[in-house]
Parts: structure tokens; sequence; C-alpha cells
């Protein structure tokens, strides 16, 4: 299915500072996130890197989208650490996709003993577009928004079983009622202009949490696309310093089911 989603008109300043090392482990030992994948149809649980403190759940994955016969499938090649390997060579992917969907997966209240729903926190996505092994990332905020086509739900919700919202009231209804969103993305979406979705290369993305501007919960993969994996570290250091989440006006999505 084709979703539109707005994000804010205006560029606004993350003032979040990075701590500490990122959690770059299958999340909660398993690579299973609570209380499932919710968003499309049939997508499997698992292969998720994350971390889980406080009862604040982050999980970030690739997963193949377009595979030889331009199909989404259950395929994370997942290194278990942090490193997701795809080929383009492989894939029959409109010129404008890369092969793979990144997914992120946020809970604010994991065991049901808190009180956070998603408008409670603050959130930085960081999505390097620059295949080379440095790093350019465009940065925002991926729950707090006018409106997003995040699937939402609580710790009952079953696979597939999220609720996107139809409008910008009933969205903000459901993330201060809510405490599960997820979405897949792709590359695709991001890079108008930008960069070839279809570069081969490597490609980090970061997933940050925040209470009054102090980051609780952060997680980090890297996706090999198209290249031979290299060794990375279990953890790694994020940026620290204040960082810039961008709001962008009119952009599109696919959400796919596997």
């Amino acid at each position: 299915m084709l979703h539109r989603f707005l994000k804010s008109a205006a560029f606004v300043a993350a003032g979040i500072l990075f701590s500490g090392s990122v959690q770059a482990t299958p999340v909660n030992g398993t690579g299973l996130v609570t209380p499932e994948v919710i968003f499309g149809s049939g997508n499997a649980n698992g292969s998720f890197t994350g971390v889980n403190t406080g009862d604040v759940e982050l999980g970030l994955r690739g997963k193949v989208r377009y595979n030889s016969g331009g199909l989404p499938e259950h395929t994370f090649n997942y290194d278990g650490d942090r490193t997701y390997t795809f080929s383009p060579a492989s894939s029959n992917a409109p010129s404008n996709r890369s092969a793979f969907n990144f997914e992120w997966s946020i809970n604010t209240n994991t065991s049901g003993a808190s009180s956070y729903f998603l408008d409670d926190l603050t959130y930085l996505l960081e999505i390097d577009l620059n295949p080379t092994s440095g790093t350019s990332f465009v940065s925002f905020d991926p729950v707090n928004q006018l409106y997003v086509d995040n699937a939402l739900g609580d710790n009952s919700t079953g696979n597939g079983g999220g609720t996107v919202a139809p409008g910008a009231v009933a969205y903000a209804l459901g993330i201060a009622t809510q405490n599960v969103a997820q979405n897949s993305w792709n590359l695709g979406f991001f890079t108008p202009g930008w960069v070839d979705p279809q570069a081969e290369g490597l490609y980090t993305i970061n997933l940050s949490a925040a209470l009054n501007g102090n980051v609780i919960a952060s997680t980090s993969i890297d996706i090999q696309y198209g290249i031979t994996p290299v060794p990375v570290p279990a953890a790694l250091p994020l940026l620290a310093g204040g960082i810039a989440a961008f709001g962008f006006v009119g952009w599109r999505r696919r959400k796919t089911q596997a």
C-alpha cells in the first residue's frame, strides 16, 4: 500500500547530547522486539539490533525489500552483531530504490510498569546517505512530528496489527496514548537528488531516545550494500554534541508487506 505523510516544515535543533556507547547486539538477546512486528502484514520478528534499558526498547534492522523477482522477503543477512549485508546484483529494485529497507522499532514501556508514552520522549534517527566509509547523516525525530504514517500500538498489539493514524489529530492522540511505534523505510525515500540509492557501499543508521534532553537508550547498525563485510567492534561511541534534526515536507514512502 502507498501511504503519504508530512513531516514538520521547520528545521529543528535537536539539542541532544550522546554519551556512553551504542548497543550493537541482538535486542533482548534474541533479536526479537516487543511485542511483535506491528507494521504491514506478515512481517517476521527477529534479527533486530538494539537495546532494552529502563523499559525503553529500541531496535534497528535491515531486510531485503526487492529480491530477484522484485518482491520483499524475510532475509536479513545479519551477522549477530550490528551488520546487515545485501547485494544489488541479486535484486530487481527500481532505479530510485535500494534493494534493502531499514526497519526501526520503539517501545517506551516494554514491561507495562513505567508511565512513558511515545510523546514523553524525544528521538533521533540518523540515516547515513554517504556510501563511502565516511558518514553524512540526515537526522530527525521519527515520532514527534505533525504526522507520520508510523504503525502505532501497545504491548498487546499482534503481528501486523499496528494502527496508522488517519491524520494529524489522530496521530497526536496516538503517540500520547500508545507506547509502540515502528516503520520500514528505504534509502530512496530520503535521496531525491542527494545520492543514488543504488550506490554500493557502507551505510550507518543510528537511533536514540532521550528524556529531558538526556539520552537514555541508543543503538546503531551498519548496512553493507554490495561490498564485502568487514568486522566491526560490538560497541562504538556515538557522536557528542548537539545534532541538527531535520523535518521534511511532502515526501512519500512505500510500506512493504512480506
